[in-house]
């Protein structure tokens, strides 16, 4: 049986980078607005793990997205299936990447595709033009590194 999984980033800014994501990929933001007011009248949490988001209660330090036809937990609006959690960590990044994410817009597309990053917050870092294909690496609001195929 294969394992279900997640891919978790790690982030100053776990909020704007799961807007630039959501965004990037088309991807359903998650709202855990439901699962915490819970939470809290439980008691099971407490009001230094929050923080507001749109007018929402939030996680100060998690943001998720997922795929908007995967299914999802109504009572917490977790993803089940395809999901980005990033998490705040206190270290900032150092050095390049050592794992990326790629996305795929076709040829015709990509040029449209690296504008609507970049209006996003994304920076592009080089076209690279090369005999098995063609790609634009860009960087993320928080400097990670990403190829627009």
């Amino acid at each position: 049986m294969p394992l279900h999984w997640k891919l978790v980033i790690d982030c100053a800014d776990p909020h704007r980078q799961a807007a630039f994501w959501a965004a990037t990929l088309e991807y359903a933001l998650e709202d855990h607005g439901t699962l915490i007011t819970r939470l809290l009248a439980a008691g099971a949490v407490g009001p230094e793990a929050l923080t507001e988001v749109d007018g929402h209660p939030a996680w100060r330090t998690l943001a998720a997205v997922r795929h908007p036809e995967d299914p999802f937990d109504p009572a917490s609006d977790t993803g089940l299936g395809r999901r980005v959690l990033f998490q705040a960590v206190p270290e900032p990044k150092q050095g390049k990447n050592r794992f990326h994410l790629d996305v795929h817009s076709g040829p015709a597309g990509r040029a449209a595709t690296v504008a609507r990053l970049e209006a996003l917050g994304a920076t592009v870092v080089r076209h690279v033009e090369e005999p098995g294909g063609s790609w634009t690496v860009m960087r993320d609001p928080e400097r990670n590194d990403f190829c627009v195929h």
